[in-house]
């Protein structure tokens, strides 16, 4: 019989009632292992009740009822992460080193939340006029919403809900369809560290939930993390009914190699930010640009370097990386390399006929490395998100950095180089939100912000750090003036001299 993966609504797991399904793959043997509840519009307003009415207690409680919460569920968090991995690695298909490594980066920001104090102080101005002082605070919001992509299916929620819950918000959680489970067990987790019912709430589905959710009256604000077409709908939508938004798009990362580079580092750095988690990640390098006359032996270390990784299941502790998500993402990342040549490319790698034994049915493909990759491919113009990574050459830094800035993605990009002057100048000059100086995926730490520029990112917050508190609060400023209590009426004494 196969699994359900149901909803979690009032602090309680919520069977589907709508009748509709999506299934749930191993991408390492093509298995349809489970089934996910669709959630009707009648569900998803169930769950925002839901957080309605926790919201009446949960934002009224104090600092030190949230956090000591928290810190409960970063213990039972940091005692699962195996578990927490394993659903990752069964259903989205990255290895477990990976599935590891996202969930300890989602830790930054439980730990971030567990100190959201020191965010949430306010600012007094005393004596502004006589008797008169003006006091800055930072409130809660209601009920928000978080919709998250299928490549980091705990992360992408731990960089939402940690802080939001902690500023005294409520929450509902739309995780990916593809990779549900996850967000399932954490939601088990918060509820066994003590959060009240409905505080956080998780509901799956498809366009259906995310519609509702970006036009349910009750939802004060919705994060997402996604494609930029999708990010863009989001923006426009919740806009329009009134809601605050971040929505995080898609991206081209470039990294600029100048002729100083170390090539060793720098190839390295290529290879484990252009196929890590098999490329699907927002933050990985998709383009290299080498400059002058490096190219070559830039190329040929990256080959060597590539070639050698191991590809197989991700519960395979051997394996370096794993399956792409789908059958149908698999198929289109590849449509990118098989048109390459065509297009102007020069194919170095084709990953495209990859199979791994015993795993045939498998989301599988290899390793691709394009070289000379003209701007106008279609390989380089879009996020492939897998494992294709383009290389371009240009003669000048000058040459260099204005390619990338006239991408309209400007999520991440990295210079490597040993001149500091250079390096300087880049991060000035560059139009991105992330920038990497000898390193090669520049997501920033849990107390600095994560976000892009253009194309990247609608709406004016980033995610997570000071601008993830300032998102989920919303501020308020109060004026007062108290009479003097010698300034009591008579007959009335307080017990202050009125000689003074």
């Amino acid at each position: 019989m196969t699994n359900i993966v149901n909803h979690w609504i009032g602090g309680k797991s919520a069977e589907g009632a709508s009748g509709t399904y999506g299934p749930v793959t191993n991408p390492a043997t093509g298995e349809v292992t489970t089934k996910v509840a669709f959630a009707s519009v009648d569900e998803v307003d169930a769950a925002v009740a839901a957080a309605k009415e926790a919201y009446l207690t949960w934002g009224q409680s104090s600092l030190a009822q949230r956090t000591s919460i928290l810190f409960a569920f970063r213990a039972l968090l940091d005692a699962h992460r195996d578990e927490i991995a394993a659903l990752i690695t069964a259903e989205h298909g990255k290895v477990h080193s990976d599935a590891l490594g996202e969930v300890a980066r989602g830790l930054e920001i439980v730990d971030l939340a567990c100190g959201i104090s020191v965010q949430l102080k306010g600012e007094l101005s005393t004596q502004v006029a006589t008797r008169v002082d003006v006091a800055s605070i930072r409130q809660p919001l209601g009920v928000v919403a978080g919709i998250t992509p299928f490549n980091f299916p705990a992360m992408v929620p731990m960089w939402m809900f940690p802080v939001a819950i902690a500023c005294g918000n409520t929450f509902v959680l739309k995780p990916s369809e593809k990779d549900p489970s996850a967000a399932v067990r954490i939601a088990e987790l918060l509820s066994e560290a003590g959060l009240p019912d409905g505080v956080f709430n998780v509901v799956h589905g498809d366009k259906v939930a995310v519609d509702r959710l970006l036009e349910h009256p009750d939802v004060k604000a919705v994060s997402f993390v996604g494609s930029t077409p999708i990010a863009r709908y989001i923006h426009a939508t919740a806009s329009a009914n009134g809601k605050r938004v971040q929505a995080l798009g898609g991206a081209k990362n470039h990294m600029l190699v100048l002729p100083d580079a170390d090539l060793d580092a720098a190839a390295d750095a290529a290879v484990s930010a252009a196929y890590g988690s098999a490329g699907e990640r927002c933050m990985a390098i998709s383009a290299v640009v080498a400059v002058g006359a490096i190219g070559d032996e830039l190329v040929e270390k990256i080959r060597e370097r590539a070639e050698k990784i191991k590809i197989g299941p991700g519960d395979d502790p051997a394996s370096e990386m794993g399956p792409l998500i789908t059958r149908a993402h698999r198929d289109k990342v590849a449509s990118y390399v098989e048109g390459a040549a065509a297009e102007g490319c020069e194919v170095v790698l084709d990953g495209t006929g990859h199979t791994v034994d015993g795993h045939e049915d498998g989301h599988w493909i290899g390793i691709s490395l394009l070289d000379r990759v003209p701007t106008t491919a279609k390989a380089y113009q879009d996020e492939i998100f897998g494992p294709v990574l383009c290389v371009l050459r240009a003669e000048t830094y000058e040459e260099g950095v204005a390619l990338i800035n006239a991408s309209p993605f400007g999520n991440g990009t990295a210079i490597f180089t040993r001149d500091g002057g250079a390096a300087r100048r880049f991060q000035l000059e560059i139009e991105a939100g992330m920038v990497g100086v000898n390193v090669p995926i520049p997501v920033p730490v849990g107390y600095h912000s994560f976000g892009g520029w253009k194309d990247s990112l609608f709406g004016d917050h980033h995610i997570y750090g000071n601008d993830g508190t300032h998102f989920y609060t919303r501020g308020k400023v109060v004026t007062t003036r108290w009479p003097d209590p010698s300034d009591a009426p008579a007959g009335v004494d307080l017990g202050f001299p009125r000689n003074h």
